[in-house]
């Protein structure tokens, strides 16, 4: 019989390998998946004979009044993960995490930047500054492409097929699409590729495709840095962070008439249902047209 540490290795396996996980997602799943352990291994339960009513005492001792439902949904749909793993590979006959129900998650309208907002950012930029080519290509490759941070950080020259306009992404779960490369972000990165040439590029980051002074590959951290330094100079009062980016890049297109089906493709969502998130933002922007502009609404 196998331990319950091996369990827990085995369960890591299962997600780098079989899940195709990248390692943030990897990490995400077992920092929750530790809150349920250390709660089980306080009560000397294993995993394995653990029962619904364990997982529910779980449940309301773990999530206090803190915890909002988008973080319980996170750590229960990690509780899931772990339980049909176990079930899938034979450890339990029962899936005891089966009729745990995920909250109601309240809709989280993401903050969106302004066309004339992102011009004041990027009008931020010292473009006499080694990274000023640099930065203004991350700018237009955020907005102009709507790329996580982590497909921007991890961007290979090599899948970039730059005369075509299209870039080759590794998304989630190892996942790829094609994305294009508008005719800004195509200007600035032939500016960035040009100071690129005068750096001491360390060999391991040859192919990679934004990089530090050192010639090494951009941490993500380097890159909320950046974005949160050109908003707070352009005077943005809001929550700016390169996900605001790829926010507003959703945004703007679907209020300018593109097919939510497209912005899906783009995004390299899923599920239709995580891009329909941006037609509440544009709802939003509706009701705040018939407020101002309507006759009954005017004093």
């Amino acid at each position: 019989m196998k331990t319950s540490d091996s369990i827990y290795k085995e369960y890591h396996t299962y997600l780098r390998l079989e899940r195709s996980l990248s390692e943030n997602s990897v990490l995400a799943y077992e920092q929750d998946l530790l809150k349920l352990r250390t709660f089980l291994e306080g009560r000397n339960i294993d995993p394995v004979k653990a029962s619904y009513a364990d997982l529910q005492d779980f449940v309301y001792t773990s999530f206090g009044q803190d915890t909002n439902a988008r973080s319980q949904s996170r750590i229960l749909s990690g509780v899931h993960s772990f339980y049909r793993f176990l079930l899938y590979h034979n450890h339990i006959e029962t899936d005891p995490s089966e009729l745990l129900e995920m909250p109601k998650k309240e809709l989280h309208l993401p903050d969106v930047l302004t066309v004339e907002e992102i011009n004041a950012m990027i009008a931020q930029i010292d473009m006499s500054s080694n990274e000023g080519h640099r930065n203004r290509a991350i700018i237009e490759m955020l907005y102009g492409s709507g790329l996580r941070v982590s497909e921007l950080t991890d961007l290979k020259l090599s899948n970039m097929y730059r005369e075509e306009g299209y870039m080759l992404i590794q998304g989630k779960g190892s996942k790829q699409r094609l994305v294009p490369i508008s005719p800004e972000a195509e200007k600035w990165f032939v500016y960035w590729m040009e100071d690129r040439a005068h750096l001491d590029v360390k060999p391991e980051y040859s192919d990679i495709a934004f990089l530090n002074h050192y010639g090494r590959q951009l941490t993500r951290a380097m890159i909320f840095t950046i974005i949160k330094r050109l908003a707070a100079a352009a005077g943005v009062h809001k929550t700016v962070s390169p996900h605001t980016l790829r926010h507003s890049f959703a945004t703007h297109l679907l209020q300018n008439g593109a097919d939510l089906r497209i912005i899906q493709q783009l995004l390299g969502h899923e599920s239709i249902t995580t891009t329909e998130i941006y037609t509440h933002v544009d709802i939003q922007d509706l009701r705040k047209a018939v407020l101002q502009f309507h006759p009954a609404n005017r004093q």
